[in-house]
């Protein structure tokens, strides 16, 4: 599938499209050079992003469009011409928040939750919001940012995976086992599923109501996913995955909008689950730096664009070193055959 300028009845309005190598790429056309953007390009190693964040919460950030907006267009600014696209400044957190969850971003901690889910009678504290108004401010933020990219790039909306936010909602905030979350796939299955099943519709609506609001592509973090057996993840992941998808594909159908819109999932450590993954409705299959792209291409089969997967932490390297890396990594790639977006293999 070729990609074509988007005619969304939200996007008439929008400047045209200057650079569209991303979605042609996430689309299934070969690039050369094939297009560039980093997974948190819009972070705390930019002064301009500290600057702002001197001054106000994170969170604070995250429900002030005109401050998300600021911040998604700083790497862009920054390194004009040198980014493919850009993605909404947010965090997958905001979907537990609109469930009624209290949750805080803690200095050199990170997030917390201050009262996590204990048992599955916690469930019924949870509530099923309404998507567009609930997280209004993330669709404020998309339109107001795509208006403001003046069609320099794309803009990627996304969100978190329903394993990875029930993870965080058990667990409290970050672990190194994740052995609460887990114990609870174990002990109670079916209140796990019931979790997960909510957790995918509230999803599946946060990322239509992304792409009605502006956003053009649209990629889905299970950044939690390796911490599961390759069973475990066939039961607790893929198919809530493929929910969403499926609601996805469908929903934006009934909106009318005919446009293909790339997926991506980016489900960090799941080697063994590439197959199963490039097999559902999506478009772009994002590669952690753990994985090979000539090892993931065996596994693959259909064709499908690789997002990947330079190791964030090769970013300390002495530039020469970086540009050998970096070389060596494009070279992988494009010896797979199949498209390719250019990417860290996590977040910088």
């Amino acid at each position: 599938m070729t990609f074509t300028e988007t005619n969304l009845s939200s996007n008439k309005a929008y400047p045209r499209m200057l650079n569209t190598n991303y979605l042609k790429a996430a689309l299934g056309e070969v690039i050369c050079p094939p297009p560039v953007w980093v997974m948190r390009q819009a972070g705390r190693y930019l002064p301009e992003f500290r600057e702002v964040r001197e001054k106000y919460d994170f969170f604070k950030v995250c429900q002030t469009p005109e401050l998300a907006c600021q911040i998604t267009l700083q790497p862009i600014d920054r390194y004009d011409g040198l980014l493919d696209a850009a993605i909404i400044f947010s965090d997958i957190l905001v979907i537990p928040q609109a469930m009624g969850m209290e949750v805080q971003m803690l200095p050199s901690k990170g997030p917390h939750f201050p009262c996590p889910l204990i048992s599955p009678e916690d469930l019924n504290k949870l509530r099923m919001p309404v998507v567009k108004d609930v997280l209004s401010y993330v669709f404020e933020a998309i339109t107001l940012t795509r208006h403001r990219l003046n069609g320099r790039v794309p803009l990627i909306g996304f969100s978190g995976a329903p394993w990875t936010l029930m993870a965080y909602m058990i667990e409290g905030g970050g672990s190194k086992t994740f052995s609460k979350a887990k114990a609870w796939l174990y002990r109670y299955p079916s209140e796990s599923k019931q979790l997960l099943a909510k957790l995918s519709s509230v999803i599946a609506d946060y990322i239509v109501e992304q792409v009605l609001a502006g956003a053009q592509a649209i990629q889905l973090f299970d950044s939690w996913a390796g911490e599961l057996s390759p069973k475990l993840y066939k039961e607790f992941g893929i198919p809530f995955l493929e929910e969403i998808v499926t609601v996805f594909r469908k929903k934006l159908i009934d909106a009318q909008i005919t446009e293909r819109i790339p997926l991506t999932l980016f489900c960090k450590g799941a080697h063994s689950s590439l197959k199963d993954l490039s097999d559902l409705d999506i478009d772009v299959l994002g590669l952690d730096y753990t994985m090979e792209a000539i090892e993931a291409s065996k596994n693959i089969t259909k064709r499908i664009c690789l997002q990947g997967n330079l190791d964030p932490c090769a970013l300390f390297a002495e530039t020469e070193t970086l540009k050998e890396l970096t070389n060596e990594n494009l070279k992988e790639f494009d010896s797979v055959g199949l498209p390719h977006i250019v990417n860290l293999g996590h977040g910088m």
